[in-house]
């Protein structure tokens, strides 16, 4: 019987534990659709982790460092009208210990003439008590 209850409450506590996080993270990505859609790519960038090791991955491109993933975005997203309105879908995040996670989803812009899309998979980290990206890759779905 005692047995019993420490395994419940041990499984209890880790549901717990994994529904944090999941919920943690949903909120870094729901700031940083909030401050693509202002506009903001700094504050787009603070969901991502200010370290030299900070990877993105796309298409046949690797960029490192966050600053270096900063500067590819502002140049690729000079206007608001570029950059349009982000939504993301179909998250699933999945823990790997109390300080990593992976997270696969979808992406959408919404734009005046087009609307691209495609996936993604990040490795989120927690640094500093803040879940941060890490490694990003991001896929473009065919027009």
């Amino acid at each position: 019987m005692l047995f019993t209850l420490l395994f419940v409450a041990i499984v209890a506590s880790a549901c717990t534990s994994t529904s944090g996080i999941d919920q943690e993270i949903r909120r870094v990505m729901s700031a940083q659709q909030e401050a693509w859609n202002r506009g903001d790519l700094e504050g787009f960038m603070e969901g991502y982790d200010r370290a030299e090791t900070t990877t993105f991955v796309s298409g046949d491109e690797i960029t490192r460092s966050w600053q270096t993933v900063l500067n590819r975005y502002k140049r690729r997203y000079q206007s608001q009208a570029q950059m349009g309105t982000l939504t993301f879908s179909e998250l699933e995040v999945k823990t790997a210990g109390s300080d990593y996670a992976v997270v696969d989803g979808r992406w959408q812009l919404h734009r005046e003439n087009d609307a691209p899309h495609g996936r993604f998979t990040l490795l989120f980290r927690k640094t500093n008590g803040n879940w941060r990206i890490i490694h990003d890759t991001t896929t473009s779905g065919t027009p």
